[in-house]
């Protein structure tokens, strides 16, 4: 069957423009994979808690610095057993003047599943102490080690996809709006208007990225609450990042404003809100949505990067560009190189957004043959 009497039978069979990318997204396997590992990371944001095993902020001063807890499986005779880890001790090397840990074998403690610990409100909304994993009594199990302050990387980890992946679309949210307005009257009415908003857009596009973000991150007040620091965070990459979009916005609403449905729109007498609201911004859908998922690794990677340098998200609250912060020279890195572990969430995280934005940029393009 050619390609031509494929569309042809596609289009016979009244297929929406919506079903035509569903069907094109569901044959693009890296973005679907790109896709569930998104879906994962939410599922790691809404329950963030019930994952953790301990408080980010709880800190294990008999245990800084120590490395990921091996998790056995077998018994000392070679039998397969439930889960369980040792004990931990710790002796002082002199030499290199740092703590040194070891199995206590004889201390031997189960993992166990949906245990009590420490409360939370599940949803922000149901009071509840249950969390997935944990051991007994005195025992600690720190799946990706701790940090100086003997603080459960694993748990910080978790608790930091609430503003790693919370950013992105906040920021989308606020630069999406800004570009829209801005992009479709240039495009939309065009003249001097278009001439004077291209300037802006251009003035603003020649500003080096990465410095703005620097200078801008500095002039923050030092006093200002985390929360505070974050919507400032944010506020500022979405104020700079709106340019280059709303340039992309107002070529495509200046094709959709040329097209034959919006010449017969204006002939019958529809005003310009009407063309807007039933023809402009319908066919910008697509578009909007590929932006906005492509958008959001850019805002990860600037709020790690901004955190990594200082300048970004304060304690007590987490995200993972300020735990890879820690890992910020090459003898810490030799010594602890569980410290690059959030970097490993920050590069997956950030190639499953671009895998699902290109697959939906892909499942969106007319020209693909379904």
């Amino acid at each position: 069957m050619t390609e031509k009497t494929e569309q042809v039978q596609v289009g016979e069979k009244g297929v929406s423009q919506w079903q035509l990318a569903w069907r094109r997204f569901r044959r693009h396997k890296v973005g679907r994979a790109g896709a569930v590992i998104v879906g994962l990371f939410f599922l790691m944001l809404i329950f963030a808690e019930f994952l953790s095993p301990y408080p980010h902020t709880q800190q294990f001063r008999d245990a800084t610095y120590a490395p990921p807890t091996k998790i056995h499986f077998f018994d000392e005779n070679g039998r397969l057993t439930r889960p369980f880890v040792y004990g931990l001790t710790r002796t002082l090397n002199t030499e290199l003047w740092r703590w040194e840990y070891q199995e206590d074998r004889s201390r031997k403690y189960p993992i166990r599943f949906f245990v009590r610990g420490f409360p939370y409100k599940l949803f922000g909304l149901i009071p509840t102490d249950i969390h997935l994993f944990g051991v007994e009594a005195d025992g600690k199990i720190f799946l990706f080690g701790t940090d100086e302050m003997g603080r459960d990387l694993f748990s910080r980890v978790m608790m930091g996809t609430r503003v790693s992946l919370v950013i992105g679309p906040f920021v989308q949210a606020i630069s999406l709006p800004i570009a829209l307005l801005l992009g479709g009257v240039s495009g939309f009415y065009g003249g001097g208007v278009d001439m004077f908003l291209q300037r802006v857009f251009e003035i603003i596009m020649s500003i080096p990225t990465l410095p703005l973000w620097l200078a801008l991150g500095l002039a923050l007040p030092k006093g200002l609450s985390p929360t505070m620091r974050f919507f400032g965070l944010a506020g500022i990459m979405a104020l700079i990042g709106w340019a280059g979009r709303a340039r992309v916005i107002r070529g495509v609403v200046l094709a959709i404003r040329s097209m034959d449905f919006t010449e017969a729109a204006r002939a019958v007498g529809a005003n310009d809100l009407r063309i807007i609201l039933r023809h402009i911004v319908p066919n910008l859908a697509s578009y909007i949505i590929v932006s906005v998922t492509l958008g959001i690794p850019g805002a990860i990677i600037g709020e790690s990067g901004l955190s990594f340098l200082g300048i970004g998200i304060n304690e007590p609250m987490v995200s993972w560009g300020l735990l890879l912060s820690k890992a910020n020279n090459a003898a810490t890195i030799q010594s602890y190189p569980w410290l690059l572990i959030p970097g490993v969430f920050i590069t997956v995280a950030v190639l499953a957004f671009n895998f699902l934005g290109d697959a939906l940029r892909d499942a969106f393009d007319p020209f693909r043959v379904v």
